[in-house]
């Protein structure tokens, strides 16, 4: 009897286990798929990548004339406020030129003014030209009037000595009176001619001084020019801080001799940073401008940045490399692409700075269903 039981126990313990497995396996599954539905709902949600990093601008500070550094004001990793004096070029070689330029100008300023008077006297002397003019023209007026009376007088004193009215010698007088005043006819015609041909000449004077006068102005001009480039170079002899912002890769010292165009050092403003992610194409389907954006950055593990999407890139990343692919029809291959989605930091959310150019970041879109 108690064999009997024996198996009739055993097989109600299996049993009782055999339920036991199969609750907790259905248990597992439900939790399972509870975690996947919730994953897939998550995944689907939140678009994340950790090809992202850290950009910004970078202001590169350059000399724009040579010259030693005669002082240098920053160290590394100062941080600087826009208009801060970085470092100063010793300004002797173009306080020389400046001073040089300043004196060719002031030299031909005075030119200026000598030629003024000279267009001045040159415009008195055509005054009184004009004037002798009008004296000659009335003059010869005049004497053309006289030789009118002359010739009326002569045809008169004709009459009379054929009727015997006139003694010869008034005759004779009145014919040499006729000659007297016709002589002085053509005296006061050439006197108007040359007194026009002097007006001539005074205006000649007068252009060739107003001439000389706008030559001399380009050539104030010019010489402006080479003082202006001259007070330019001066000014470029102090470099200053273009932007807030911190000092970065400083390579200039005192005692350096620079050239025109080199870098001395970079100022990166930190307040004005932004993230570049390259999302796989296949995870932009929901992105848009103005989502929202989670971000974590490796440098620091317990620290939650926020962000928006600005803008997505109007082609892949691998477009736009200096070897941009050429897929031949024959050897194609697909592969998903990347493409950079510009993300912007809220306002407050770094208010440290802590964030550097070229860190990495994983930012996640959060994006509706």
């Amino acid at each position: 009897m108690d064999e009997i039981k024996q198996p009739e126990a055993k097989q109600s313990n299996n049993h009782r286990r055999n339920v036991i497995a199969l609750g907790v396996f259905v248990v597992i599954a439900v939790i399972g798929a509870i975690a996947v539905f919730f994953y897939i709902q998550y995944k689907n949600t939140h678009i994340a990548t950790d090809d992202a990093f850290v950009e910004g601008r970078i202001h590169v500070i350059a000399s724009k004339v040579y010259g030693t550094v005669k002082a240098v004001y920053v160290n590394d990793n100062q941080p600087v406020k826009r208009g801060d004096l970085l470092l100063n070029i010793d300004p002797v070689d173009y306080d020389v030129k400046m001073n040089e330029a300043s004196s060719r100008v002031n030299a031909e300023t005075a030119k200026i003014v000598e030629i003024n008077a000279r267009v001045e006297a040159a415009k008195k002397q055509v005054l009184e030209a004009k004037a002798a003019v009008e004296t000659a023209r009335a003059n010869l007026d005049l004497q053309e009037a006289n030789l009118r009376q002359a010739e009326i007088d002569i045809k008169r004193a004709e009459n009379l000595y054929r009727n015997d009215a006139l003694s010869r010698e008034r005759y004779e007088k009145t014919m040499t009176g006729h000659k007297v005043v016709l002589a002085q006819v053509k005296a006061a015609g050439e006197q108007l001619k040359q007194a026009e041909a002097a007006l001539e000449t005074q205006k000649a004077f007068v252009r060739q001084a107003e001439a000389a006068r706008t030559a001399q102005r380009s050539s104030v001009a010019e010489k402006q020019a080479v003082l202006k480039t001259a007070e330019l170079n001066y000014g470029y002899t102090k470099l200053y801080a273009p932007s807030d912002g911190y000092v970065t890769k400083k390579s200039v010292e005192v005692g350096n001799q620079i050239q025109a165009g080199q870098a001395l050092m970079a100022v990166v403003p930190l307040d004005d940073v932004w993230l570049i992610a390259n999302y796989k194409e296949t995870q932009l389907e929901k992105v848009k401008a103005g989502q929202k954006v989670e971000i974590k950055v490796d440098s620091y593990p317990g620290k939650k940045f926020r962000g928006k999407v600005d803008s997505i890139m109007a082609g892949t990343g691998s477009t736009f490399s200096l070897f941009p692919p050429e897929n031949a029809t024959g050897n194609y291959v697909k592969v998903v692409q990347r493409v950079p989605v510009k993300i912007l930091l809220e306002k407050g959310t770094d208010p440290d700075h802590v964030l550097r150019v070229g860190m990495s970041v994983v930012p996640t879109i959060l994006v509706e269903k």
